[in-house]
């Protein structure tokens, strides 16, 4: 049997063959001083993604789930198979730049002291796209939501402190919120955990991965100098999107708030998408995600899993 290798990069996929082939083929090919083996996790994909990922020549390990498993479920299905030191999480619909995982291995273990590694996410145009960290949720964040302050000063460290300002993420920073597009933890740390909660479908899951690791002191930093160019929602479009995402915002409150808090925070969730359904009516917007997600509101009102069941009309066992 070969030694371990020091890195299992996990991709969840779902019809996106060729963005997923050019995912793992920039992995591959950009790594030069660390032992990858990739883990891609499809989805019960109908565009021939299986047969395309098991043509890639590398250490590609391709797993049949045979149905949309979502993203926490695939991400943990994946890790099963792992037998790198480290995890590392990657979007099916991102470039690795050359250098990049070779980079963030070292920095993690120059720097224990930091638990959950993020990097740089860039748009394809090179400047940045900043969905690689987050804030935290608050009700200060929400009430901003709320009164659209967060949308007409967007990037604002008062009115949008979730999107923690005007930061380039091109400094070393620690942050609340590393997204699955990009997270490296170590497997042990990940197993610590107990991995992603599978109530959650998709979006939002890993916001609570994060937080439930600083509740254990776990610190979270992003190393600007391993990055990836990021494709948003490759695998996540359609009218059904807001839905899911509203879902996850509702879950990741009922799971990491007080009850009294949570309500607070869904009620100004509502009011939030309201709003802007509104604002979307009054100017005739052709293009609506808003009214889309408002139209829906009862399919999310109560967050995952039964906004699962709701949006896509099938049965869910809760995992938690």
């Amino acid at each position: 049997m070969t030694s371990p290798p020091d890195v299992s990069v996990v991709i969840v996929s779902y019809n996106t063959r060729d963005e997923t082939v050019a995912a793992v083929e920039s992995v591959l090919s950009g790594t030069d001083t660390v032992e990858v083996e990739i883990i891609v996790v499809d989805n019960g994909s109908t565009d021939g993604s299986v047969a395309g990922l098991r043509a890639v020549t590398g250490p590609v390990h391709v797993i049949d789930a045979r149905e949309n498993l979502g993203f926490a479920r695939g991400v943990n299905l994946g890790v099963a198979h792992a037998r790198g030191e480290f995890v590392l999480l990657l979007n099916p619909d991102t470039i690795m730049l050359p250098g990049s995982v070779d980079r963030l291995v070292a920095f993690a273990r120059a720097n224990p002291q930091y638990r959950i590694f993020g990097g740089r996410t860039l748009a394809a145009d090179g400047s940045t796209e900043p969905s690689s960290c987050w804030g935290a949720p608050s009700l200060w964040s929400l009430t901003m939501f709320a009164l659209l302050l967060s949308t007409v000063f967007k990037r604002s460290r008062v009115f949008d402190p979730e999107s923690l300002g005007r930061w380039e993420r091109d400094t070393i920073r620690e942050v609340p919120i590393i997204t699955g597009c990009l997270l490296l933890i170590s497997a042990e740390d990940f197993r610590e955990l107990g991995g992603m909660d599978e109530d959650f479908f998709l979006y939002g899951e890993d916001a609570e991965f994060s937080m439930r690791a600083a509740a254990r002191g776990m610190a979270r930093v992003v190393y600007p100098p391993a990055a990836i160019v990021h494709t948003i929602g490759g695998s996540s479009g359609g009218s059904a999107k807001g839905a899911m995402v509203m879902a996850g915002k509702v879950t990741y409150l009922n799971k990491m708030w007080s009850p009294r808090r949570a309500a607070a925070g869904r009620a100004l969730l509502h009011t939030g998408v309201a709003a802007r359904a509104a604002l979307e009516a009054a100017t005739r917007r052709t293009d609506r995600p808003w009214s889309a997600a408002w139209r829906r509101r009862r399919d999310w009102a109560d967050g995952y899993p039964r906004a699962e069941e709701a949006i896509f009309g099938r049965r869910v066992v809760s995992a938690g």
